[in-house]
C-alpha cells in the first residue's frame, strides 16, 4: 500500500512540475510585449492582470501581420467575432439584446448627427461615447456611416465596453460600477436612481455580502448577456388596451414621427422595429415582463413584485397624460401658424421630438426637456425604486413645464395677434 501511495505522490509531483512549466512558458513575454512594455506599458500591465494572458498571446486577437513599429496599421482590431471564438454563448446572447443595437439610433438620423461637431460624434465626446458599443450593421457600413460614427472602434469590438481592455475582467463586468459610465445623467440616470434606492443602499453598505441586487442581478440574471426590458428606452408599447392611455400614446407617437398626423405608420416605425426600441405585440411585452417578475420573485413575493411593477406602469401613464397635453398645445401653435414649419417637416403639425435639442423656439425646447429628461426620470426611477427622483426630478418637473408651456403659448398668440 505504501508503494502505491508514494507512486501516486510522485505522479502528482511530476504533473505539477509539468503544469508549472507550461504556465511559465505561457507567461514568458512575447516579442509584442517586449516592445509594448516600452511603448504602451499600461496595456501590457493590464493584459497581465487578465486570465486570458495565461493562455493567449497578443496575436490570438490581433493577428500576426504587425511585427514592427513601421507596420502598426497591419494589426487587426478585434471584432465581436473574435470574442465569439471562445465565448459563443455570451456573444449570441449579446447579439439578441439591445446593447448590440446601440449604433442604430445614431446612424438612423444622419441629419441630426451631421449637424453636431465632428468631435461630438466621430470623436466620441458626445452620444457616440456610449453608443459605440453597438455592432456595425454591414448595410450601414456600406453607406459609409459606420466608419464615421465609430472612428476608433471601426471593427466593432463591443465586449470591452463592459470588460475593459486589456484585462477583460469578468469580476469588473459583474460590478454595478461597470454600468455607470453610460447609465447616468440627463436622460438615463439609472445609476443615480439605483445607488440612492434601498437596493443600492443595501448593496453598498456591504458589497461582499451582496445583500442588495445590482444592475447585473436584475438585468443579466445568471450572466445572460441579452439585456432587454419590457418597456424599452422610450416606455412605449403597442397595442394598448387602456383606451385613455392609448390616446396619450398616439399623440406621443405622432410627435416622434412614428405615426403621421392621421395615425398611420411612417418609415420611422421600421427604425423602432430594427432597433427593438419597443414591444409591438402583447406577447412580446408580456414575455419580457414575466421574466422581470421572476427576477423580482427571488427576493419578494409574487404579489408584491406584480403590484410594484404595476404601480411603475401607472407612473408612465401619469407622465404620458401631462406630456401629451403639452404636445397638443405646441401642435396647435403649428396648426394656427404661430410657429412656422421649419424643423418638423416630417411630423407636421406635430413638433418633431427626434430633433432633440435642435429646436427653434423656447416652447419646443421645454417639450424636448419634458421628453428626454423629466418623463424619463419619472418612469425610470419608478422601476428603480427611487421615489425622490420620480417625484422631484421627474413628475413635479413635468407639471412645472406644462404650466410654462401654457403661459408661453398664450404669450405667443398675443404677439401674433398684435402684428
Amino acid at each position: 500500500m505504501r508503494g502505491w501511495y508514494w507512486l501516486s505522490v510522485g505522479i502528482m509531483v511530476v504533473f505539477g512540475l509539468c503544469f508549472l512549466g507550461i504556465l511559465n512558458a505561457q507567461a514568458r513575454p512575447s516579442k509584442c510585449e517586449e516592445c509594448h512594455a516600452k511603448v504602451t506599458p499600461g496595456i501590457v500591465e493590464d493584459f497581465h492582470r487578465s486570465k486570458m494572458s495565461r493562455m493567449l498571446a497578443c496575436y490570438s486577437c490581433h493577428g500576426k501581420g504587425h511585427t514592427t513599429a513601421q507596420d502598426a496599421d497591419k494589426a487587426q482590431l478585434p471584432t465581436i467575432a473574435t470574442c465569439k471564438r471562445c465565448h459563443k454563448k455570451q456573444v449570441d446572447q449579446y447579439m439578441s439584446g439591445k446593447h448590440a443595437l446601440g449604433l442604430l439610433p445614431i446612424t438612423a438620423f444622419p441629419k441630426f448627427a451631421h449637424s453636431q461637431p465632428k468631435a461630438f460624434i466621430a470623436g466620441q465626446k458626445g452620444c457616440n461615447g456610449c453608443h459605440n458599443l453597438g455592432v456595425v450593421n454591414p448595410e450601414v457600413k456600406k453607406k459609409g456611416l459606420a466608419g464615421e460614427y465609430r472612428s476608433y472602434y471601426k471593427y466593432g469590438m463591443d465586449c470591452q465596453n463592459c470588460h475593459t481592455r486589456h484585462a477583460f475582467s469578468v469580476e469588473e463586468a459583474r460590478r454595478p460600477e461597470a454600468c455607470n459610465s453610460c447609465h447616468t445623467g440627463f436622460d438615463h440616470a439609472q445609476w443615480e436612481m439605483w445607488y440612492h434606492s434601498k437596493h443600492g443602499a443595501a448593496y453598498m453598505a456591504d458589497p461582499k455580502a451582496h445583500r442588495g441586487p445590482t444592475c447585473q442581478d436584475c438585468h443579466m440574471p445568471g450572466g445572460n448577456h441579452k439585456v432587454i426590458t419590457a418597456w424599452g428606452f422610450l416606455a412605449l408599447r403597442l397595442p394598448e388596451k387602456d383606451k385613455e392611455w392609448l390616446g396619450y400614446r398616439l399623440t406621443i407617437l405622432k410627435a416622434l414621427g412614428v405615426l403621421d398626423a392621421n395615425g398611420k405608420p411612417t418609415p420611422r416605425l421600421d427604425l423602432v422595429k430594427a432597433a427593438n426600441m419597443a414591444r409591438l405585440t402583447p406577447g412580446a411585452w408580456e414575455k419580457v415582463r414575466a421574466e422581470e417578475e421572476r427576477v423580482c420573485e427571488r427576493c419578494h413575493s409574487a404579489t408584491f413584485a406584480k403590484e410594484n411593477l404595476k404601480n411603475a406602469d401607472l407612473m408612465i401613464k401619469a407622465a404620458d397624460k401631462i406630456f401629451a397635453e403639452a404636445i397638443e398645445i405646441v401642435a396647435d401653435l403649428y396648426r394656427d401658424g404661430i410657429i412656422k414649419k421649419e424643423t418638423n417637416q416630417a411630423t407636421w403639425p406635430y413638433p418633431d421630438l427626434l430633433n432633440f435639442y435642435e429646436m427653434n423656439t423656447r416652447v419646443e425646447e421645454i417639450l424636448y426637456e419634458m421628453f428626454m429628461d423629466y418623463r424619463m426620470k419619472t418612469y425610470q426611477a419608478a422601476f428603480h425604486l427611487m421615489p425622490d427622483y420620480t417625484t422631484w426630478y421627474g413628475y413635479a418637473k413635468l407639471k412645472e413645464s406644462l404650466v410654462e408651456i401654457k403661459e408661453l403659448a398664450q404669450e405667443m398668440r398675443k404677439q401674433a395677434t398684435a402684428k
